[in-house]
């Protein structure tokens, strides 16, 4: 478990099955993520991340806010995907329902999630993908203080090749020295 001043990061439960499955049947929320997600979908990506933190000990952690335990969504570490830039290294990644968005908690959870990072794990750098046209979430690797890897760009092997979606951009930070 993390805490910051106004956010928990911690492990997937059951109870928040039928939450996650809402956030993930926004078209909005979805909409550089494949678009929305059937209850299977969000189940088997749940199930996913329990099993990263099983494993790996870390995932891409429950993001709840602390005073009221609202679950906004997720942000956090796993390893990256294979067959990617990323593959072999740890990506940061996050999601918060569309009522969240804006308050600075994406932000608050992406600084906790790198500096457990750090603190917790051998890497060299985290990186961070998404499509061009996401500028919110890039706009935050960069407020991170991420750095654009244009070499590392590529097409996502798990997104249709006619998928407008099929071109990430990748990012990096590096470890603090």
């Amino acid at each position: 478990m993390i805490a910051t001043g106004r956010l928990v990061l911690r492990g997937w439960t059951d109870a928040d099955r039928p939450i996650f499955h809402a956030h993930c049947s926004d078209p909005e929320v979805m909409r550089y993520l494949g678009g929305v997600q059937t209850r299977s979908q969000t189940d088997a990506a749940l199930d996913r991340q329990r099993d990263h933190l099983e494993r790996d000990g870390y995932c891409f952690w429950a993001v709840e806010r602390a005073d009221d335990g609202a679950l906004l969504g997720f942000c956090g570490l796993k390893p990256g995907p294979p067959d990617t830039p990323l593959d072999g290294a740890v990506e940061i990644g996050w999601r918060l329902a569309r009522a969240y968005w804006g308050q600075g908690y994406a932000r608050e959870a992406a600084a906790a999630s790198l500096a457990w990072g750090w603190a917790n794990l051998p890497a060299e750098r985290i990186g961070a993908i998404t499509v061009p046209a996401n500028a919110a979430s890039w706009g935050l690797m960069e407020r991170l203080g991420m750095r654009r890897a244009p070499e590392d760009d590529f097409d996502h092997p798990a997104v249709p090749i006619d998928s407008p979606l099929r071109r990430h951009v990748t990012y990096w930070a590096e470890r603090p020295i």
